[in-house]
C-alpha cells in the first residue's frame, strides 16, 4: 500500500493514477497516495485526435498525470495524461517504488514486533511528516544520521529496530558525473606524460567524494566518471581534475579537451 495521504494534492502535482472507468469523452481514475477520484478529460489524454480513448488507457491501468484544477467544494478534480512528459513520469514512478520499499521495511518492522502493520506505518509517517513529504526521503537522511528518527518522535526502541533494518535495505544515495576527455601529446614521451596528467587529475579530485575512475576508450579519449552523495562535491571535483589535466598536459606539450557526457 502506499500511504493516503488525507488531503487534495496540489495543483501541478505529479500523481500516480489508477484507471476506473473509460466513458466516451473522458476517463475516470483514482489517485492512488490520496485515494480520491479525479477525471481525464478526452483531450488531455493524448495530443491530436482521438478516435477511440481505449487505445491509451484500459481499466486497471497505472498511469501518472499531472494535476490541472481542484474543486473542492465539488469534490472534483481534472488532471492530465498528456501534459507529463516522459522524464517527469519515470522520476514519478521512481518515487513511488521507493516509497514501497521504505513501506516494506515498516511491514517488517511491524511483523517482527507483533504489531499491526497499518497503525504502525500511519504512527511513523505522522511523525516523519513533520520535516519529510517522503518516508524513503526521511530514510535515506537517516543513513546518516541514527539519532534522526527518535528526534522526529519516534519512540527510541523502534527507531533503533527502524535504523537496523533501513542500513540493509536502503543504499546511501549516490550521484555521477561523468566526462570525455581528448589528450594528445607531441614529446617522444607522450604516453607517459599522459598517464602522469590523468594520474594529476585523480589525485586533485579524490577528496571529499566516494569514487573516481578513468577508463580509456580509444582514439585518444579517456570517461571521467565522479560518483558522490551530492551534485556540488562531485561537480567540485571534477573541476579539480580538468584545471589539473590541462594545467599538466599543456606544460609538457600537449593538449586537453573535456566534454560532459549526459545520461
Amino acid at each position: 500500500m502506499l500511504v493516503n495521504k488525507d488531503r487534495f494534492p496540489q495543483e501541478g502535482e505529479l500523481v500516480l493514477c489508477t484507471v476506473t472507468r473509460i466513458q466516451y469523452h473522458s476517463v475516470l481514475v483514482e489517485l492512488d497516495e490520496y485515494k480520491r477520484t479525479a477525471m481525464i478529460h478526452i483531450s488531455e489524454i493524448s495530443p491530436g485526435r482521438i478516435r477511440n480513448i481505449r487505445d491509451y488507457v484500459k481499466e486497471g491501468k497505472k498511469i501518472v498525470c499531472v494535476v490541472l484544477r481542484i474543486h473542492k467544494d465539488r469534490n472534483h478534480i481534472e488532471v492530465s495524461l498528456r501534459r507529463v512528459s516522459e522524464n517527469q513520469r519515470r522520476n514519478k514512478v521512481n518515487e513511488i517504488k521507493q516509497e514501497q520499499i521504505a513501506e516494506k521495511i515498516v511491514e517488517f518492522i511491524a511483523k517482527k514486533l507483533k504489531k499491526d502493520y497499518k497503525p504502525l506505518l500511519r504512527s511513523i509517517q505522522e511523525s516523519v511528516s513533520k520535516k519529510y513529504e517522503s518516508l524513503y526521503e526521511c530514510f535515506e537522511d537517516a543513513l546518516a544520521d541514527d539519532k534522526l528518527l527518535a528526534g522526529l518522535g519516534i519512540e527510541n526502541s523502534l527507531a533503533k529496530e527502524l535504523n537496523e533494518v533501513i542500513s540493509q535495505r536502503i543504499k546511501p544515495h549516490e550521484v555521477e558525473i561523468k566526462s570525455e576527455i581528448r589528450l594528445e601529446s607531441y614529446r617522444p614521451d607522450g604516453v607517459d606524460i599522459i598517464k602522469q596528467a590523468l594520474r594529476q587529475g585523480i589525485d586533485a579530485a579524490k577528496s571529499n567524494i566516494k569514487s573516481i575512475d578513468i577508463v580509456f576508450a580509444g582514439g585518444g579519449r579517456y570517461i571521467l566518471s565522479i560518483i558522490s552523495e551530492d551534485y556540488k562535491p562531485a561537480e567540485a571535483a571534477l573541476k579539480k581534475a580538468t584545471e589539473a589535466i590541462t594545467a599538466f598536459i599543456e606544460k609538457n606539450d600537449g593538449t586537453a579537451e573535456f566534454k560532459r557526457i549526459y545520461d
